[in-house]
């Protein structure tokens, strides 16, 4: 049974698990993933202006299951092994299926991410992402939209398992801000249900 810790948080449910893949193989997934992914380092616009994104990613999934953000279009790769092993290691755990997974690489603390929600249609109203870290230990922080309240910072350890679910997306905002003392590179895969291609022009 997974061991929860349930975040006291306003209009939202977000949740972790800090000893969900054990330590072992929690390194064998990492440094296989590491060896494997075929790692992309894309440009982005913000605001009219083109940036190169501060870490490396890839996209895999079902097929159909391409994500759009901020001009970029992720056409997904096909699931590895090792992958869809985690995904169906997460899947027991939530309850909830996933057919998509975003796989960043922070290759020390000069690498991270923004204030963003993930909030995409393709993803549905109140989406379930299920984030698991491996490797160096990195702060997440949360704030809420309206800017109201303080920022939250919750350490993710390696093996650890992060859900965001219900209206989280709608009120918060995460991201994973750099920290020049970390040296050591972490991988995050973030599990998702991405509404297939198909399905998304049938209702348009």
């Amino acid at each position: 049974m997974t061991d929860w810790e349930h975040l006291s948080l306003p209009d939202a449910d977000v949740r972790i698990a800090r000893g969900f893949l054990a330590r072992d193989a929690g390194e064998a997934c990492f440094t296989a993933l590491r060896g494997s992914v075929d790692w992309r380092r894309d440009r982005v616009r913000v605001f009219g202006r083109s940036h190169p994104l501060p870490r490396l990613h890839q996209w895999y999934g079902d097929p159909g299951t391409d994500y759009r953000w901020s001009g970029l279009c992720m056409r997904p790769q096909r699931w590895t092994d090792v992958l869809a092993r985690v995904r169906d290691q997460v899947g027991a755990a939530t309850g909830c299926r996933f057919n998509s997974v975003l796989v960043n690489l922070y290759r020390d603390g000069d690498d991270g991410m923004g204030w963003h929600a993930d909030n995409e249609p393709e993803f549905g109203a109140e989406p379930v992402i299920a984030s698991v870290s491996l490797g160096a230990e990195r702060d997440f922080t949360l704030r809420r939209r309206d800017r109201r309240g303080r920022t939250e910072v919750l350490p993710l350890p390696h093996g650890s398992l992060l859900i965001m679910a219900g209206p989280t997306q709608r009120h918060w905002q995460h991201a994973l801000p750099k920290r020049r003392r970390v040296r050591e590179p972490r991988i995050n895969l973030t599990f998702r249900y991405c509404t297939p291609s198909a399905a998304r022009a049938g209702a348009s």
